[in-house]
């Protein structure tokens, strides 16, 4: 059964940048996108954003787009999420999730598979 694995998170001030990682268990990861989804305190799980794994198309929340930027390593069986110009509301913890069948990738019902999440905290 795949597993995911995330890792990178932290504090940071605001303004600043951090990269998650998210490490697969299979050497190739084959299903059809990567996504990646955070939840504050008290708050539902927010969709940030998705790549498509054979395509490399990436989507994003509007709350992220222009800050943050998914990618896949060269081994594809790993997704980071580059985060810049961090801001206190982006204070969650940050979930990565696969999928292996075409859903729907802005919803968390889109995904089968889900990491342990990362705590990222920024403070102004």
């Amino acid at each position: 059964q795949l597993h995911l694995v995330e890792s990178g998170g932290g504090s940071m001030q605001t303004g600043g940048s951090l990269r998650l990682s998210c490490s697969a268990s299979e050497y190739t990861f084959s299903g059809c996108y990567m996504g990646w989804f955070r939840q504050a305190p008290g708050k539902e799980r927010e969709w940030v954003g998705t790549v498509y794994t054979s395509s490399n198309r990436t989507y994003y929340a509007d709350s992220v787009k222009g800050r943050f930027t998914i990618s896949q390593g060269n081994a594809t069986n790993t997704a980071y999420l580059q985060m810049n110009s961090l801001q206190p509301e982006d204070t969650a913890t940050y979930y990565c999730a696969a999928a292996s069948v075409c859903s729907s990738y802005r919803g968390v019902i889109g995904y089968d598979v889900w990491g342990q999440g990362t705590q990222v905290t920024v403070s102004s």
